[in-house]
């Protein structure tokens, strides 16, 4: 911006400062997000390729509705991390949240779940005793083997 063309009150003035500091604020948790998915996307696959090599047999995935009960038909295979079946790791050694938007459609035909970036710290931010580390979630659900609750 020239001189001549920079905003003179005093509220537009901080408009721009709130708006370049929510820019800047963005771009940071953006990196740190990034360099999050660099580190455990090498664990979520190298998970998969230990649950292969120990002959865990994958299953097909389910859903849960945000909201209301039963399960949703994913078009995922894979192995379930948390017992709560909210989180899995799919054959393609990528990670999943299994939640869903509850529908008729779904219900009928299935839900479609993207993969997302597996976070460091499992359920942080959720209620006590949820959270725990990737890597020890993920060593944990090995151990279980085929033993796991389905």
């Amino acid at each position: 911006m020239s001189p001549e063309s920079e905003p003179t009150d005093a509220a537009a003035v901080r408009r721009r400062q709130a708006r370049e500091n929510a820019e800047y604020h963005h771009a940071v948790a953006a990196r740190a997000a990034e360099a999050e998915a660099r580190r455990t996307a090498p664990m979520v696959a190298a998970f998969a390729e230990a649950m292969r090599s120990a002959g865990v047999e994958p299953t097909r995935l389910r859903a849960l509705p945000y909201s209301g009960g039963g399960s949703l038909r994913t078009d995922i295979v894979g192995w379930y991390v948390r017992r709560d079946q909210r989180a899995a790791v799919g054959t393609d050694g990528r990670w999943y949240v299994l939640v869903a938007a509850p529908s008729l459609r779904g219900r009928l035909l299935g839900v479609h779940v993207e993969p997302s970036d597996a976070p460091l710290q499992v359920g942080a931010g959720g209620r006590d005793g949820d959270s725990v580390a990737l890597d020890v979630l993920l060593r944990l659900r090995l151990e279980a083997g085929p033993d796991f609750p389905a």
